[in-house]
């Protein structure tokens, strides 16, 4: 890697080869690298076109991106995931001045499963990068965190989308619940909340293509359970033009998580003009107020559906505060 140039630490996941296409149409390639902390493979839309780098071996970490580290004029890292990364950052703490960390919430939430090497780590972090102030109070609260917040969205999954949205209405009320199989979407409490409407004319879908398999399927038997044939597990991965094509055909959608989680799903179903709830613990909520966007509370669900006025203002703030030229304002605060 040559000298000065901006650093990507990255982890495989599904927006961030969206992210690189993005970044490289409107920023150019020739001031990036981009290193992903795993072996070499591509999934969730990285191809060898990417042209990105793979690290993974002990030589690889402590040698050749400790190197890229110095040399680089910034850091930028997409979330914490990986302990040889921290450990690497925790050793040679002069870099966090120049580390740009965009926070992903399963990184930073749950501050007693975090390592020391991690707290101390975030507590000295140069720049802390997220569009959800909550986010940022919390971090400084939890870890006494004294970087710079840089408030930015900052993938292409959150962006507004024209859609061909519907005019005639399902003949049952589909609902969508949680984003993947993870406890932290709390499906199994929604679950017993539905159940009182399960004589009701509804569909019940659950994507679960990711995540904890084991939980999985006990979220799976308890829907199965109460739902019988109303409940759908979704178990396999979707294509993004697949996804968006389902996610037009829900009317409510509920997010139970108490952290920061489904983030792009919310985004995008609100600028659909759909019913969204999300926990009232939640670090979205001073967010959803930033922007004006409706939603409701997890404690006080209903299958009422959205007001027309409701879905109108939503999309509305959706497509002024995720738009594509926000993103790139919102990405030039750092990658500039």
């Amino acid at each position: 890697m040559n000298e000065k140039k901006i650093l990507h630490v990255m982890v495989l996941e599904k927006f961030l080869a969206p992210f690189i296409d993005f970044v490289d149409e409107h920023f150019g390639r020739e001031e990036h690298h981009y290193v992903f902390i795993t072996s070499e493979k591509y999934q969730y839309g990285l191809t060898p076109q990417h042209h990105v780098e793979f690290l993974h071996t002990d030589d690889d970490i402590f040698i050749t991106l400790l190197k890229y580290m110095k040399t680089a004029k910034k850091i930028i890292l997409h979330g914490l995931w990986r302990d040889k990364v921290d450990l690497v950052l925790y050793s040679n703490q002069e870099l966090l001045q120049k580390c740009y960390w965009i926070m992903w919430g399963g990184d930073f939430y749950f501050p007693e499963k975090q390592t020391k090497i991690r707290h101390e780590i975030i507590q000295k972090m140069g720049y802390l990068v997220t569009g959800t102030t909550g986010d940022y109070t919390l971090v400084k609260n939890l870890y006494r965190a004294n970087g710079i917040h840089i408030k930015s969205f900052n993938y292409p999954s959150n962006l507004y989308k024209e859609y061909s949205l519907k005019k005639t209405p399902n003949d049952c009320i589909n609902i969508q619940l949680g984003n993947s199989a993870t406890q932290t979407n709390k499906h199994k409490e929604i679950l017993q909340s539905l159940a009182t409407f399960k004589h009701e004319n509804i569909k019940i879908y659950v994507p679960l293509s990711y995540g904890d398999g084991i939980y999985a399927k006990e979220v799976i038997q308890q829907g199965k359970e109460i739902f019988h044939d109303k409940f759908f597990p979704m178990t396999e991965f979707m294509p993004q033009n697949t996804y968006i094509e389902f996610l037009l055909g829900i009317d409510i959608a509920i997010f139970n998580h108490e952290r920061q989680q489904a983030f792009g799903n919310i985004i995008t179903l609100l600028g659909m003009g759909k019913k969204v709830y999300i926990h009232p613990k939640s670090t979205l909520n001073t967010l959803m107020k930033e922007c004006d966007l409706k939603t409701f509370s997890t404690e006080a669900i209903d299958l009422s559906l959205m007001q027309e006025r409701d879905k109108i203002k939503n999309i509305i703030s959706v497509k002024n505060n995720f738009s594509k030229n926000a993103l790139i304002q919102n990405l030039s605060h750092y990658l500039t």
